[in-house]
């Protein structure tokens, strides 16, 4: 059974920065790409980011390009979101999953990690 466990999160200022993790097990981690999703309040969960399975090749919506980087560790079966910069409008639930383009591979979700960003 796939498991992802995110973790990182707070409570930063504008302008600030955080580095979430991702965990994965129950996955073949290296066989798959791998995506950062957000869910603001009240609004649907969002892609953000994703990183091939080699980690050579990465992708960012525009909203965070410039500012955010995802990175992995097969070895350690974690992906990486390094958030620098950040702004309210950033300010959500985070959650990795493997993926298939922007779309979430695995039906199943971690609980996540909650990213407040104070004006």
């Amino acid at each position: 059974q796939v498991q992802l466990v995110e973790s990182g999160g707070g409570l930063v200022q504008s302008g600030g920065s955080l580095r979430l993790s991702c965990v994965a097990s129950g996955m073949i981690f290296g066989g798959y790409d791998m995506g950062w999703f957000r869910q603001a309040p009240g609004k649907e969960r969002e892609f953000v980011a994703d990183i091939s399975r080699s980690g050579v090749n990465q992708y960012y919506v525009d909203s965070v390009k410039g500012r955010f980087a995802i990175s992995r560790d097969n070895a350690k079966k974690t992906v990486y979101l390094q958030m620098n910069s950040l702004k309210p409008e950033d300010t959500g639930v985070y959650y990795c999953n493997a993926v298939r383009g922007a779309s979430p591979f695995f039906p199943s979700w971690g609980q996540g990690t909650q990213v407040t960003v104070s004006s």
